[in-house]
């Protein structure tokens, strides 16, 4: 055997001795995971109003869900629930309106027994804090100096459905709706606010109170619009349902619901 044949043996041992080893040491790796380490996965889909209170919630511990990791997708309610349509592997749906969870329930696409009420919110008329007061109620967005006014695709976004009625109902509807800049969710809106880049918008209550670049000046009639609530219930296609199911409990505990309540959520009538 020539020198260069033998180096190139031995290298080939050695190259599969560590490699061997290398298995060795990453055995223990493999094992079932130890009790400190997620076993499971949940992914909620919540409406883009929940991201501060979630994310929130999100540090409390819970010896139910201690070996369970959690990840949020936000979105508005409309694009959640055709995600789910489409199959994207969701536990658990946060919607910001009735209408996205009963059009998901009617396909039998959820699990009809977990589904409830979990908060209530309000819908407001914002303005930058920096504007002259110019308006003070829903009907001033009538005013020429009202040009752009801000409000959530109706289609997809809640809050932009609730707005629609607000304005239908108090008929300036068709008077303002030349001034729609729509936006793909309920922050797109408070951020059109918040730059200036409109002169009013129309965002639920908790996006407001979170935000010191804008200034509520109505808060809109309950009787103007249908009730704004968040129903949740676990995904039908779910694999994970005693995580999902402890994770539902888990929001509905004091808790949770205190960290909701500091976002400015309300709690639906028994």
């Amino acid at each position: 055997m020539s020198r260069r044949q033998w180096r190139y043996g031995l290298l080939i041992g050695l190259s599969a001795i560590a490699v061997i080893l290398g298995l060795q040491l990453m055995g223990p790796r493999l094992t079932p995971q130890s009790p400190s380490q997620p076993s499971s996965s949940l992914l909620v889909a919540a409406a883009a109003s929940l991201q501060n209170p979630l994310e929130a919630i999100a540090t409390l511990d819970s010896p139910d869900l201690a070996n369970v990791s959690i990840r949020y997708t936000f979105a508005a309610s409309g694009v959640l629930q055709r995600q789910i349509e489409q199959g994207a592997p969701i536990d658990i749906l946060i919607a910001a309106a009735e209408k996205q969870m009963q059009a998901l329930q009617d396909k039998g696409l959820i699990l009809t027994d977990t589904r409830s009420n979990l908060l209530t919110n309000q819908l407001v008329l914002v303005v930058p804090k920096t504007a002259l007061p110019s308006v003070e109620r829903f009907q001033d967005l009538v005013q020429p100096q009202i040009k752009r006014l801000a409000i959530g695709e109706p289609r997809s976004v809640p809050a932009g459905h609730y707005a629609l009625e607000v304005l239908q109902n108090l008929g300036i509807l068709e008077q303002v709706r030349p001034k729609f800049v729509l936006s793909n969710n309920v922050k797109a809106v408070l951020t059109a606010v918040e730059t200036g880049n409109v002169d009013a918008g129309i965002v639920y209550w908790t996006d407001a109170q979170a935000s010191n670049k804008v200034a509520v000046v109505s808060v809109a009639d309950r009787s103007l619009h249908s009730p704004i609530v968040y129903p949740i219930a676990i995904v039908r296609s779910s694999r994970s349902l005693p995580q999902a199911q402890q994770y539902l409990e888990f929001l509905q505990r004091e808790p949770a619901q205190a960290i909701f309540q500091r976002y400015g959520f309300g709690r639906p009538a028994a």
